[in-house]
């Protein structure tokens, strides 16, 4: 063998070689670092805070007992009104003539009634000494006895009239303060609509719109601690007073009242409070917020399993969230590892490198 059939072997050697080989070997699948945190069972006297608002404990709708045409409002809303302020008033044109006409009837019938006794003492002299027959004095009993009856009837129509007469001037039977109107000055108004509505001075409420899961697992009578909103030094403590037994058609949510004890002047009507309340074992479980994706439109969250560092996609039923946290009714155990950062480039099966795990 020759030196330049040496060297030609030597050259065609390695590319023999490399086709043998089939190319560069495939890149290692690839591992993607996450964060992650390990599922612990939610605290007991876990601490749940709702906005609600200050409303009256009791409203009352002030409306005319007639109709007419109303010529007159004397309060508006804001207004602060004492029981016996006239608040309203009709035009009393009609209920005045109606009230001379009842007073004319009663004058015409107490005539007739005098005319009648008259009558009927005149027939019992006679028929006395024998002068009239018992017909006479018969006639003369029952027209006095009718004419009785008229006169109790035209001091009834007059009683109504002057009863009808005051009803066009609207009377506050509550004391407190002015929160809506119903009616403007020159309108004909319906008996029973509303002309003003007043906020009673009794009582305060806090008002809530409560989550069913929270409603459901509230301790019996609980203590609430209602801060304002734009103010957390003006505080104070309540009792539920009502439930709602019927969810909001378009929230899901039950209203409930809060009857506030010794509330501070600052608890104005119509402002923006914080309620807090503490629950009892929820037997749910606390993650992070940011862990939460969907998986076929239910919620779900990615789980390590710790043997071999690869994820899965696990649907969870939740209880409640807020911005920051979740709690998860079914779908975890405690100890679970739960992917919180990174959730949204993962794949199932995927391998995880873990940056921290928290409890």
């Amino acid at each position: 063998m020759t030196i330049q059939t040496l060297r030609l072997a030597a050259l065609v050697l390695p590319v023999m070689l490399a086709a043998c080989d089939g190319g560069p070997p495939p890149a290692p699948p690839e591992i993607r670092p996450v964060r992650v945190v390990t599922v612990e069972r939610a605290a007991e006297g876990e601490i749940v805070s709702l906005t609600g608002t200050v409303q009256a404990e009791n409203e009352v709708n002030l409306a005319f007992r007639i109709d007419g045409r109303m010529v007159e409002r004397l309060v508006n809303v804001g207004d602060q009104v004492r029981a016996g302020q006239v608040v309203a008033r009709l035009n009393r044109d009609n209920e005045t003539n109606n009230l001379r006409a009842a007073r004319a009837s009663l004058a015409a019938a107490r005539a007739q009634l005098t005319e009648a006794q008259n009558n009927y003492w005149r027939q019992s002299e006679l028929l006395r000494d024998g002068w009239t027959t018992r017909v006479r004095y018969d006639q003369a009993a029952q027209t006095r006895q009718s004419a009785q009856s008229a006169v109790d009837a035209a001091e009834a129509q007059v009683g109504i009239a002057e009863t009808r007469l005051s009803y066009t001037e609207l009377v506050s039977d509550v004391t407190g303060r002015v929160t809506a109107r119903g009616a403007e000055p020159g309108e004909v108004v319906q008996p029973g609509r509303m002309v003003v509505q007043v906020a009673r001075d009794e009582g305060r409420d806090a008002v809530f719109d409560v989550p069913a899961a929270i409603k459901d697992q509230a301790p019996a009578n609980p203590l609430i601690e209602v801060v304002l909103a734009t103010d957390a030094a003006v505080r104070a403590n309540g009792r539920v007073r009502e439930v709602a037994p019927r969810a909001d058609a378009a929230t899901g949510t039950f209203q409930v009242r809060v009857g506030l004890a010794d509330p501070p002047p600052g608890m104005r009507l119509g402002a923006t409070v914080t309620g807090r309340m503490r629950l009892g074992n929820t037997g749910g479980y606390s993650i992070p917020a940011s862990a939460l994706t969907r998986a076929d439109r239910a919620p779900a969250v990615w789980v390590v399993n710790p043997a071999d560092q690869t994820v899965a996609l696990r649907t969870v039923e939740l209880l409640r969230h807020d911005p920051a946290h979740v709690v998860v009714s079914t779908g975890l155990a405690a100890g679970d590892i739960v992917v919180t950062a990174g959730v949204q480039a993962l794949r199932p099966g995927q391998k995880v490198r873990l940056l921290g795990a928290t409890r």
